[in-house]
């Protein structure tokens, strides 16, 4: 890519190592959090070829059944904290920026730290697979008093845990800084781009629960090492306590990982439908108000616990008031493309996926956010299935189609569509291969978590097995085609998308918000 502007005359700057090491342009930081997130998304999926393998019929064949409630832990923790948030911490890095006209994020410096915190967060949490008592087996609830039998390795998780928030937290406040001064002069907020608007929500939400977090780690250490009692019964305290807190945090971090992944589709769907973005303002709201109804919801994890009548209702009553901003984004998509020139390239199958499969978690949301229904629903494989469907073909799928998009302007090379295709394909079909079953074993009763389950569920979970090992080999392709695009033959014309007339540059009213590396031209 050429030099951009703030770049021009700078050629004294380190290079090799050090460069990354020291780097305080977005470009860069953007690049290595990307990185970085592609690492955890195969260390993680490593973990979850573990749990699909042990189930892949009952009976104990690969690991013993404490590893296996390790790698369930570990799993979700890495795939959360490791593999989706850095992702889109990436995308904001690399996009903000462009799409606002800024020469770079408003805080660099700090830009920088909270990179470089998380390789050390993650390389302390895996750590502690190798320790005496090892890695949390807890589940990534760490609901007490399950988690305190860790062992030495417990205060390390908590430690990890700490830095992967104030990470998360510098990351919010430099992309609020960077929206709100950095913006071209005649850039309002209500002509950003979708994917800044959704970010800048979402920044929101980080710095409002990262906290509530540490206040509930903190406390579960307090009470293994310094003999306060928040969640030990026999001291006087409330182990549901913990789950009301931890949820605090918990439901709008469901939020934090999805806002963004709304934001990339509303970028990508009017690109490849050649049409402006249906309803911008309505989107807007919408977003914000998920972001708002995020944080009263937060009861529904619990309607098993024993809340008042009264609880369940309130909780019920709001978690269903979500389904509609959502359908408002939804049919704002689909109205998008409404007798729009669609073509499909690799992002817009992906964007399209994503539409469809999301919608599918949405609805079984929709299932378990009735109180007595839950009662079946809890702690099954339904569950597993419902967030699966919104964070692997949601928040993993969106990712994926905006490393697609954007991938050709990040490095100057295009990457082969034919193989794209054949990505979009495989994952596809083998997502639902792996995830779509679990709705069955869920209503059939099989509890999640646990390592070995009655025979009736064979069969389901040997097909879902399959799906699993599908699914992960497929992203080898992914990794193959990025590698190709960074190190690419084949140059990115001006018009990106060849074979595709025009596209983002040709789109009418209003004038496309990312003419990269030149403030945006605004009418």
């Amino acid at each position: 890519m050429t030099a951009t502007t703030h770049e021009v005359g700078h050629h004294d700057e380190p290079t090799g190592f050090t460069r990354w090491l020291f780097t305080t342009n977005h470009k860069d930081i953007g690049t290595l959090y990307l990185l970085f997130s592609l690492t955890m998304f195969f260390v993680g999926g490593a973990m979850a070829m573990v749990i699909r393998a042990e189930l892949f019929q009952p009976g104990l064949q690969v690991v013993d059944p404490y590893f296996f409630n390790q790698m369930t832990t570990m799993h979700a923790l890495v795939m959360i904290f490791g593999a989706v948030m850095p992702a889109f911490v990436g995308l904001a890095n690399w996009m903000i920026p462009l799409m606002v006209g800024g020469p770079d994020m408003a805080l660099p410096r700090m830009n920088n730290w909270s990179f470089w915190i998380l390789p050390f967060a993650f390389a302390i949490l895996l750590s502690t697979l190798f320790m005496p008592g090892g890695a949390p087996a807890g589940g990534w609830t760490l609901y007490p008093p399950l988690v305190l039998q860790m062992g030495t390795a417990f205060p390390f998780v908590i430690f990890a845990i700490h830095l992967m928030g104030i990470s998360s937290i510098m990351g919010a406040i430099n992309v609020i800084a960077t929206i709100f001064n950095m913006r071209a002069p005649t850039m309002t907020l209500m002509k950003m781009p979708l994917f800044v608007w959704t970010w800048l929500i979402t920044a929101y939400l980080l710095i409002a629960v990262m906290p509530v977090l540490a206040g509930a780690v903190t406390m579960l250490l307090t009470d293994q090492y310094f003999g306060t009692s928040f969640f030990n019964a026999a001291g006087g305290g409330d182990p549901v306590m913990f789950q009301h807190i931890f949820w605090f945090f918990g439901h709008p971090e469901v939020y934090i990982m999805i806002l963004p992944a709304f934001g990339i589709v509303s970028q990508i769907i009017p690109t490849f439908a050649r049409k402006p973005l249906f309803g911008y303002a309505s989107m807007v709201y919408a977003t914000a108000s998920i972001a708002f109804l995020s944080f009263i919801v937060w009861a529904h994890h619990m309607f098993t616990v024993g809340m008042p009548l009264a609880g369940e209702l309130f909780f019920m009553y709001a978690t269903m008031l979500i389904a509609v901003p959502t359908g408002v984004k939804v049919f704002n998509w689909v109205a998008t493309m409404w007798r729009g020139a669609m073509t499909f390239e690799t992002p817009m199958l992906f964007a399209l996926a994503f539409v469809v499969l999301f919608t599918i978690g949405g609805f079984s949301g929709l299932m378990l956010a009735i109180a007595p229904a839950d009662f079946q629903y809890h702690d099954t494989y339904f569950v597993v299935a419902h967030f699966h469907y919104v964070l692997v073909t949601g928040a993993v799928f969106a990712i994926i189609a905006g490393v697609y998009y954007w991938l050709p302007k990040w490095t100057g090379h295009m990457y082969s569509e034919a193989l794209g295709k054949a990505h979009f394909w495989l994952s596809t079909i083998f997502v639902n291969v792996l995830f779509f079953p679990q709705h069955f074993l869920g209503l059939a009763g099989m509890p999640r978590r646990i390592p070995d389950y009655a025979v009736q569920f064979t069969d389901w979970n040997m097909i879902s097995s399959i799906g699993g090992f599908g699914f992960g080999l497929s992203q080898l392709l992914f990794l193959y085609l990025i590698i190709q695009s960074i190190r690419g033959t084949r140059n990115a014309t001006a018009q990106v998308w060849e074979g595709a007339k025009g596209l983002e540059w040709e789109v009418p009213s209003p004038a496309p918000h990312h003419t990269f590396d030149t403030p945006p031209v605004v009418k």
